[in-house]
């Protein structure tokens, strides 16, 4: 039996202005989606209805998040300001000038009262929401915009950061330094990610070198290199449950991978614009992604090729 082939079945599709980020709620049917002109929206991807809408600001909110243990969504946007809500009322909570330029990224620690944010002034804070939302950190190194942060999987009190300056660099919580610097490409990069495979963790980078590199964590070198995309990679997303990495691109493609072999799955283009955002709803085969033109909302369909057909996989995800 040769690889999987994996399809993508739409299921809905959201009209919208561009999406920039998106966010899946840990315990209810939600997207969280920010866009280019300034609203977020909470979606059910069950009933396929859009909750709630909300104007953040006249500039574009990059990045928002849910911090569902307090009943909250973050944003954080071009001018500079991260605000509060509380998800259900969409009532502002707190909001306050953070960076002095715009603001690229929002992560939630998944345990600790924090939250760290990404900025174009080539910084990195630490906010603690416990201690009304006081700065603890700021970590400088970069040399250019810091477009994304993610915290490991397996230690969250550290992080890595990917720059314009070309570099993913590796945090601990506890020191404004940072622990490793990898000269990742050759042109800037847009995102990081991480996987986990066994034993070993990876890094993943996808950058305006039209490519997306895998990095032994422990080793910090480069395993291969994910090259096709004929334009930046804006987007790199790990499934679950499915051992595919997916990625987007300013191509108008996403592309699946193999994440134990690294090969090329498929090519998918929706014909929605550039693709911004990917996430995955956990326990199930639906993709959720952000492009230009709204949010694409489809189901993941694993084939295996046997003697020249494709026929389904009996561990197909099911609702």
């Amino acid at each position: 039996m040769q690889a999987l082939i994996h399809e993508v079945q739409v299921e809905y599709t959201h009209r919208s202005a561009r999406v920039k980020s998106l966010d899946l709620h840990p315990t209810n049917p939600w997207i969280l989606a920010s866009t280019h002109s300034g609203t977020v929206s909470i979606l059910n991807y069950q009933s396929k209805v859009v909750l709630n809408s909300l104007d953040i600001a006249q500039k574009p909110v990059r990045s928002a998040k849910f911090i569902a243990r307090k009943q909250w969504i973050i944003t954080g946007s071009d001018d500079m300001f991260i605000r509060v809500y509380d998800e259900n009322t969409l009532e502002k909570v707190k909001e306050f000038e953070a960076h002095k330029d715009y603001i690229r990224s929002i992560i939630v620690h998944p345990t600790l009262p924090y939250v760290l944010s990404a900025s174009d002034d080539h910084q990195i804070k630490l906010w603690d929401w416990e201690n009304d939302w006081r700065c603890l950190q700021t970590f400088e190194s970069h040399s250019h915009y810091v477009m994304q942060v993610a915290f490991n999987p397996k230690d969250p009190m550290s992080f890595s950061s990917a720059s314009l300056d070309g570099t993913i660099k590796i945090w601990n919580l506890e020191n404004p330094d940072p622990i490793a610097t990898l000269e990742a490409h050759s042109k800037g990069l847009n995102c990081v990610g991480y996987l986990l495979s066994g034993d070993r963790m990876c890094l993943l980078s996808g950058s305006d070198d039209y490519t997306t590199k895998v990095w032994d964590y422990e080793s910090k070198t480069c395993i291969t290199t994910l090259e096709g995309h004929t334009s930046n990679v804006v987007a790199v997303s790990v499934h679950p449950e499915f051992s595919i990495i997916v990625t987007g691109s300013e191509d108008g493609t996403i592309r699946i991978w193999d994440a134990v072999t690294f090969r090329l799955d498929s090519t998918l283009d929706h014909g929605l614009g550039r693709a911004w955002a990917i996430e995955f709803v956990k326990g199930s085969s639906q993709i959720v992604i952000g492009y230009d033109e709204g949010l694409f909302l489809g189901k993941m369909i694993s084939k295996s090729r046997v003697r020249g057909r494709e026929t389904p996989c009996a561990d197909d995800h099911e609702e």
